[in-house]
């Protein structure tokens, strides 16, 4: 496996939007280093033949899901008077993409 470097720290960085101190740099480094050490070491074990096992914990392997209720709707008004702003009838939201 690939060693985690500087560099690749700064990229990370960069697509995280973060700023570190050049102590928490070293850290970080160090910190990263040694997990990607780890799951090499894992990659290592032979895991030919071995069921595939999506949950850790037993409980979790049988979907827990709520049943169903229908409910009365709430009102329109009193659903758009908790929005913080709303255009006709709808709530208005902070644009999510900018125009060229």
């Amino acid at each position: 496996m690939a060693q985690f470097d500087a560099a690749s720290l700064e990229r990370l960085k960069k697509l995280c939007r973060i700023d570190c101190s050049p102590e928490e740099d070293a850290d970080i480094l160090a910190d990263l280093s040694r997990v990607l050490d780890y799951v090499s070491q894992l990659n290592e074990v032979d895991t030919e033949g071995v069921k595939t096992c999506r949950y850790v914990l037993r409980s979790m392997l049988k979907n827990q899901m709520r049943d169903d209720a229908v409910k009365d709707l709430l009102p329109r008004s009193e659903f758009l008077s908790n929005a913080p702003d709303q255009i006709g009838g709808m709530i208005r939201v902070p644009p999510v993409l900018k125009a060229p």
